[in-house]
């Protein structure tokens, strides 16, 4: 997912001063010397080779002049010791770090690329602070909290009792996030998104090969950026809709895998860009079906469902044999895979859940 690794730092950097300090000794000078030439008391020249004392602009002027070493050499390695230094602190603040480090799943995470290969022992999980605030784009678990605090109130849940764990949600956004900035898209048009639907539609019949690049570029041309992120652990989330940065964002999951939970969540996400385009972030889980009590949330699930199935085909579904041949040949006339038509009636209770006829939805485990 992202190119994070563990950054390369050295174990240990001299101060300016040490180099200062053989460059007086080659001259045979004393401190004292040296302080007198700078025009400088001698406990700052002291101090400066202890690095107590950083080397200013100024600074670095005067010992050009007097040793004839470039001034961007002297600056050059103060900062290379300053940040040395500030990044001795922060690997020491990372230990207080990890109990934030904690509340996301870190393996789950690293299986899919955003943290670096490792066996999550106590020394590496405080080595793993750094990428995982360089993954999330902060400076610190407070900033973390801030940033998240701050977008928490634009969730809106389609399972509340479920969709709890806020740190691995958070994580599973920021995956789309960087995903969709590899996806370029045209300016959003409500008019062609909403043109586009047939053929969106259309795709229902294509093998799963040939779904996810076509759906890609159907939704970019229309200015929405879609991209398949696969769920973490304790987000159950199949899908979300979103403005990203005024641009809307489909970010689907493959939660549950058939076919017909796909093309459900994906019209729903489809849904809230065309209707409810806010600053709200709608987290989506298949599972909640009609339980969910948001306005937003049923109209969307009645926008899916008249998508996949018009209103005025839908009045047939409980006069349907239940049999393959009758449910292949009702899909074929309306233009749509079998398996959405057995999932819209398993929705309407008027097939179980556990019947054979199951067998006629496919799995998606990845989409070309």
């Amino acid at each position: 997912m992202t190119e994070t690794t563990l950054a390369y730092t050295p174990r240990e950097v001299t101060p300016p001063g040490a180099t200062l300090l053989d460059l007086l000794e080659e001259r045979d000078w004393k401190q004292r010397e040296l302080a007198h030439r700078l025009g400088r008391p001698v406990q700052a020249v002291n101090e400066i080779i202890a690095g107590k004392k950083e080397i200013t602009e100024d600074t670095a002027l005067e010992l050009e002049r007097v040793l004839e070493v470039p001034a961007q050499f002297w600056l050059a390695r103060e900062a290379q010791y300053r940040e040395y230094l500030a990044r001795q602190r922060s690997a020491k603040a990372s230990h207080e770090h990890v109990p934030w480090l904690e509340q996301f799943p870190l393996k789950a995470l690293q299986e899919a690329g955003v943290l670096p290969p490792g066996r999550l022992t106590a020394a590496f999980k405080q080595a793993l602070v750094e990428s995982l605030l360089r993954f999330f784009g902060v400076a610190s678990p407070a900033g973390w909290q801030a940033h998240y605090d701050d977008m928490r109130p634009q969730f809106r849940r389609a399972h509340p009792r479920r969709q709890t764990d806020v740190s691995a949600i958070t994580a599973w956004l920021r995956m789309g996030e960087l995903q969709a900035t590899r996806v370029h898209v045209a300016e959003y048009s409500a008019a062609r998104l909403q043109a586009a639907l047939p053929a969106m539609r259309a795709l229902t019949l294509q093998p799963p090969e040939h779904i996810g690049s076509a759906l890609v570029r159907l939704c970019a041309d229309a200015g929405v950026a879609l991209v398949f992120v696969p769920p973490l652990p304790g987000t159950h989330v199949s899908g979300v809709a979103r403005f990203l940065n005024g641009k809307p964002l489909i970010q689907l999951s493959l939660l549950g895998k058939r076919n017909d939970v796909f093309w459900f969540s994906f019209f729903h996400e489809v849904a809230h860009v065309l209707k409810h385009p806010t600053r709200a972030i709608f987290l989506d889980d298949a599972a909640a079906g009609d339980t969910v009590e948001s306005p937003e949330e049923q109209e969307a699930n009645r926008f899916a469902a008249d998508t996949l199935i018009p209103r005025a085909q839908q009045a047939r579904l409980p006069y349907l044999p239940l049999e393959a041949a009758e449910i292949e040949a009702f899909a074929a006339e309306i233009g749509v895979h079998p398996g959405i038509v057995v999932g819209q009636l398993q929705h309407r209770d008027l097939l179980p859940w556990a019947h054979a006829l199951t067998r006629l939805k496919t799995r998606y485990d990845k989409l070309g």
